[in-house]
């Protein structure tokens, strides 16, 4: 079990957050997604989706595209090369732990 504790300890902590892992998830299935679709499907409050797709940018794992539908403010959000690549090696090193061997 020791073993498994020491794997975990090189999660990417960015992603290992359950809302933002819900968020990567979500965004690796779409070429993008608007804010609204990830509101309805997170179930997150508007304050708490904000907070942690600012931080998926800041860590450089999301990308933002703000525009405008007429007079209503349209926000899209996508994964970049970089998040692609994080959620991926995430998912990569949570199935290496759950599938090594039990000493």
């Amino acid at each position: 079990m020791t073993g498994s504790l020491q794997d975990l300890s090189g999660l990417d902590r960015v992603i290992h957050e359950p809302a933002r892992l819900m968020l990567a998830a979500l965004l690796s299935s779409v070429a993008s997604a608007d804010f609204l679709f990830l509101l309805k499907e997170s179930g997150l409050t508007k304050g708490n989706l904000s907070v942690h797709l600012s931080r998926l940018e800041e860590a450089g794992y999301v990308q933002t595209a703000k525009t405008l539908r007429g007079k209503i403010p349209h926000t899209e959000y996508r994964l970049t090369a970089k998040g692609k690549s994080a959620f991926d090696g995430y998912r990569k090193s949570l199935n290496s732990i759950f599938n090594s061997k039990k000493a």
